[in-house]
């Protein structure tokens, strides 16, 4: 009888799958191209969606593909990752018509895929003259990205310092792998690298590199620091092996054969209501796992998962526990057995235990998804640099900080978005460099 982990590597397939080009045809004829379109304005980097996805309808592909590079340089790994179903395809106004939205994330993958993948792929988009100015890029991430490849295409040489071994940061190894495979997300940033972006990894700020030697050897600086870990969260028994944290768990997945890691036959509990959360119910269940329990504290109407995701998630098997708070992991000979749980109920507002209401999951693994902490140590080496009462970097709309040099973008400021997200904040924050540096400000 063969291995069952030996058959989770099937589980792990797109989950949305590519079109081909009779299906591509068809969906673009779909889209009614409208005036001031809404789709435009729930994206977050502003793509021409109908713009390209006409140029799709006429088979230039090529042409699509530069309508979305040019607005969102990680266009090709967001035609994944994107939650298009509360962004762009959320706003379609094919909604209205009862019909269902144009599937804009598949058709965005359709025209970037050739460009950024192929294996035949010419460049599309070009470094511009050199205009002798430099910008430092803290981290490597889909703000950094964002950030360098626009000021690479303005003439800057640009340079990012990432402290990890791989760049990419969350894109690369924090996304659910049936989402976007890890060579996928590496491919995509060599492909970022043809413009220029110089990447320098295993150099962390303030330690390989002063900030001091930031600010003498570059005209700007630019913050594209993401999140921390998920801190324990500090009941008994959390440091039973078994406990672990949800972005090591999906790390792991993205560079070790799911062979290795299956959880064939063993129960899980994830701790948390939000995407990450669901990321991990998710991919447990496609390990092979008996049974995944999604603990929450609060009722579904609190979380902060999409409601597409959570959909997901059931379909795969996940087992919902609302109005749950863990108070404890039990354990035998030093690893998990169990979860402890008390039944919880909001009042005024306010989230009590129940009296005489604790009860036990029985448990192999817990994985922990309750929010990343800030990398404020790291961003506090820049003396002067201002943070709100949340450990947020302080900045306009631009991304400029209260420091004369020194831009920002992405999880630092915003707390922690999307990809999407980031690459937009990246690439205002290089526009407003651009205009400082040339002093049209």
């Amino acid at each position: 009888m063969s291995d069952p982990s030996q058959k989770v590597s099937s589980n792990f397939s797109d989950y949305k799958p590519p079109l081909g080009r009779s299906a591509a045809l068809q969906e673009a004829n779909r889209c009614l191209n409208c005036y001031d379109a809404p789709c435009i304005k729930n994206c977050p980097t502003g793509i021409d969606i109908p713009g390209f996805i006409k140029k799709i309808a006429s088979d230039n592909l090529r042409g699509s593909a530069r309508v979305i590079l040019e607005a969102n340089i990680l266009g090709a790994s967001c035609a994944r990752v994107c939650p298009t179903e509360e962004l762009c395809e959320g706003a379609c106004v094919l909604h209205d018509l009862h019909e269902d939205p144009i599937d804009i994330g598949r058709l965005q993958r359709y025209a970037t895929d050739p460009v950024v993948f192929g294996d035949n792929a010419r460049p599309l988009l070009e470094a511009g003259p050199s205009n002798g100015k430099r910008v430092a890029l803290v981290g490597a991430g889909p703000a950094s990205l964002g950030c360098a490849a626009e000021l690479a295409q303005l003439g800057y040489e640009t340079v990012c310092f990432e402290k990890e071994s791989i760049p990419g940061g969350l894109n690369t190894v924090g996304i659910a792998d049936y989402k976007m495979t890890y060579e996928t997300a590496k491919k995509e940033i060599e492909w970022v690298q043809q413009l220029g972006v110089e990447i320098r990894c295993d150099q962390e700020v303030g330690k390989d590199v002063t900030v001091e030697e930031l600010y003498e050897e570059f005209d700007a600086v630019f913050l594209g620091i993401g999140l921390g870990g998920i801190d324990p969260i500090g009941f008994e028994g959390e440091e039973l092996e078994g406990v672990r944290d949800s972005l090591d768990f999906i790390a792991e997945l993205k560079t070790r054969p799911k062979s290795e890691v299956a959880l064939v036959g063993k129960k899980v509990a994830v701790i948390g209501g939000g995407n990450t959360a669901i990321d991990a119910v998710t991919q447990a269940s496609r390990l092979g796992a008996d049974r995944v329990y999604m603990v929450y504290r609060r009722g579904p109407e609190a979380m902060g998962a999409y409601k597409h995701e959570q959909e997901l998630a059931r379909k795969d098997g996940g087992i919902f526990v609302y109005y749950s708070q863990p108070v404890k992991v039990l354990g035998e000979d030093g690893k998990v057995k169990g979860l402890r749980l008390v039944r919880t109920e909001s009042k005024n507002g306010r989230l009590e235990y129940l009296d005489g209401s604790e009860y036990d999951l029985e448990v192999d693994y817990v994985l922990r998804a309750t929010g990343q902490s800030k990398l404020v140590s790291v961003l506090e080496k820049f003396d002067g640099l201002e943070f709100d009462e949340k450990g947020r970097v302080i900045a306009d709309v631009d991304g400029r900080t209260t420091l004369k040099k020194v831009w920002t973008g992405g999880d630092c400021v915003s707390g922690g978005k999307e990809v999407v997200n980031a690459v937009a904040e990246g690439k205002r924050a290089a526009q407003s460099i651009h205009q400082v540096l040339q002093g049209a400000r």
